[in-house]
């Protein structure tokens, strides 16, 4: 068995390692390694000697030596902490990764709390995939920098591959909404693929819920509602017929009305339960005291407190009992969380009827 490269190979390599390199990926398809350099792209076709996946090994070790100082190739250990905190890895170290053409490398160099905008961008040119991009635009130094828009952008092109995949879908627009580079555009088009699939709609409700797109007009009598200094009570329902609030409730029973999964479940509670806060951190005692003296100033206002009181009653651990007990989805998961979903949507139809 040849140990060795090829003549050419092991040439044209050591030309490479006497240049600035920034990034190493092999295209395993045409068996062509590329190195990105300050002055560009360069290409080496190699020619191998013997079957190509350990040929392909061979180049691998020569550059983790080349990279890492560590001759007998690629660390096997790194498989075990990419995913893992890597809060001791430098900005060097995370450099050398880039240059030993590993998949894996690539990823641990995505997840690290150490990269930069630079890194970053030498990362997406190795791997450019959905999952590095939702990763990397999870760093602020990303989302400020050069590559948050490149990221972004691309995300936006390839929604419509994620298809049916609703966890896809909610970690994907909710990065891009974190990112905070998204055009109103760019927003709205994101928001609008809610009428197909609403698990669009869900990092909406959970990251801007007070600025959605495409508000609704506020309910006819939400000027109404009293302006009590410190009731959460009056607060709470003064948001909840205004506009965004009327959004806010209409698109959460659009998502109840028909979840697919258990996730969308799960996070659309949550968004509900984090729009509720105010009297959810109130105790009995104390939105006993904040009811009764909204209702005290606008007694027609009863039903809508008992609304508010239905809705600030739930959260993610609501349904976590049914959960346990199946993984169902569709169909046979809406029947099961009817309990619960039920005295909800009857109490958004409340807040929204006009009076």
């Amino acid at each position: 068995m040849n140990d060795e490269l090829s003549p050419e190979d092991e040439l044209r390599l050591n030309v490479l390692f006497n240049t600035e390199l920034k990034a190493v990926r092999i295209d395993e398809s045409n068996m062509t390694l590329w190195a990105l350099t300050p002055q560009g792209e360069a290409s080496v076709p190699l020619k191998p000697t013997e079957r190509a996946d350990r040929y392909l090994k061979k180049v691998r070790e020569q550059l983790s030596g080349h990279a890492l100082g560590s001759p007998g190739g690629y660390p096997v250990h790194l498989t075990r902490w990419t995913r893992q905190s890597q809060a001791g890895l430098s900005e060097q170290h995370l450099a050398q990764l880039l240059l030993i053409a590993e998949e894996e490398a690539v990823v641990a160099v995505v997840h690290s709390p150490a990269l930069t905008d630079e890194l970053a961008r030498y990362a997406w040119w190795c791997m450019p995939t959905i999952e590095n991009a939702r990763l990397m635009l999870m760093r602020e130094v990303v989302c400020r920098g050069s590559m948050g828009r490149t990221l972004a952008e691309f995300l936006v092109e390839h929604l419509a591959f994620l298809h049916e995949d609703d966890v896809g879908i909610l970690d994907t627009v909710a990065v891009m909404l974190h990112s905070g580079v998204l055009s109103e555009a760019e927003r709205l088009a994101i928001w609008k693929r809610g009428t197909s699939r609403n698990s669009y709609y869900v990092p909406f409700l959970e990251m801007q819920p007070d600025r959605l797109p495409s508000p609704r007009a506020a309910r006819a009598d939400h000027a109404s509602v009293p302006q009590l200094a410190g009731n959460a009570y009056a607060a709470l329902l003064g948001k909840a017929l205004s506009d965004q609030g009327q959004t806010f409730l209409a698109t959460t029973a659009t998502i109840l009305e028909r979840p697919e999964i258990q996730e969308v479940v799960n996070h659309t509670l949550n968004a509900l339960a984090n729009w509720c806060a105010p009297l959810r951190q109130l105790d009995d005692a104390g939105r006993d005291a904040a009811r009764a003296a909204l209702l005290q100033a606008a007694p027609q206002l009863a039903s809508d407190c008992a609304a508010l009181d239905a809705l600030a009653a739930v959260d993610a651990d609501t349904v976590r009992p049914i959960f346990l007990k199946t993984t169902a989805i569709g169909s046979l998961m809406r029947r099961k969380i009817q309990p619960v979903v039920t005295p909800l949507l009857d109490a958004i139809a409340v807040l929204r009827r006009q009076p």
